[in-house]
């Protein structure tokens, strides 16, 4: 089988999303945790898990977390953490949000955190969310959201797909709307928060080529107004974004 693409671009930068400051910290990481402390959930999924950040939150208070990810070295990564801070219920599994490889219901909760603008199929990844959910169960999902603005989603869209060539979309929250519901999901409750990016961070962390940094930099230097006081762009290119955060529950 072909390497998915997003997997052929995240192998070499998993030691950087671990150590990521922007994904190991966060009030939506602690709302992870508070879903799941004191409930006695027998299994949850972790899919897109990344550097491991909500797999590691969520393993102290479930009997097993599986940690789901497209990138084989990610999912190397997040077996040593998870045994370096001594948590023997991780297990992994190298899938497709898509082509989730588990049984219907066999899950009592599934989270997702900053992944599905990774999807190739995003509406398809939701649906095999809520199938291998429980049907008593919740799930969460977490991702940068678009402005309904035109304007501004064009311009986010740019810097996200400059910076990394695997991203798709950052859906807006009408779209993630749709798309749970189409997916089988009843949205419960819809947060949001704004996020500052660090510029050269945020550009090291994919490892940005030179010259799409450039690129970038000299989008946000020509940007109209309105897109320079949404985004916040600072003189070094830093910027912030939109933040949701979608618990859901089976229809």
């Amino acid at each position: 089988m072909t390497e998915p693409y997003v997997a052929k671009h995240y192998a070499e930068r998993a030691l950087d999303y671990v150590a990521s400051t922007v994904h190991s910290q966060g009030s939506d990481l602690d709302r992870v945790e508070s879903l799941v402390a004191g409930k006695n959930l027998r299994r949850v999924l972790d899919i897109g898990c990344g550097g491991g950040h909500v797999t590691y939150r969520l393993a102290p208070h479930v009997g097993e977390v599986v940690a789901c990810d497209v990138t084989g070295p990610m999912l190397e990564v997040v077996a040593q953490e998870a045994t370096r801070r001594g948590l023997s219920n991780v297990t992994t599994m190298l899938a497709p949000a898509e082509k989730l490889p588990f049984e219907h219901g066999s899950f009592d909760a599934v989270f997702c955190r900053f992944t599905t603008h990774h999807w190739s199929d995003a509406l398809a990844g939701l649906r095999e969310a809520r199938r291998v959910l429980a049907p008593s169960g919740m799930a969460l999902f977490i991702d940068v959201t678009a402005p309904p603005s035109g304007l501004l989603d064009s311009w986010l869209q740019s810097m996200e797909l400059l910076r990394d060539i695997s991203h798709v979309r950052d859906y807006t929250v009408a779209e993630w709307a749709t798309q749970l519901g189409q997916a089988g999901f009843v949205l419960k409750t819809i947060g949001s928060h704004r996020l500052r990016m660090d510029f050269e961070s945020w550009a090291a962390r994919t490892k940005t080529p030179p010259e799409r940094v450039a690129a970038i930099r000299s989008l946000q230097q020509d940007a109209p107004d309105e897109v320079t006081r949404h985004f916040g762009i600072e003189a070094d290119g830093s910027f912030m974004i939109d933040v949701s955060s979608f618990q859901t529950a089976p229809l």
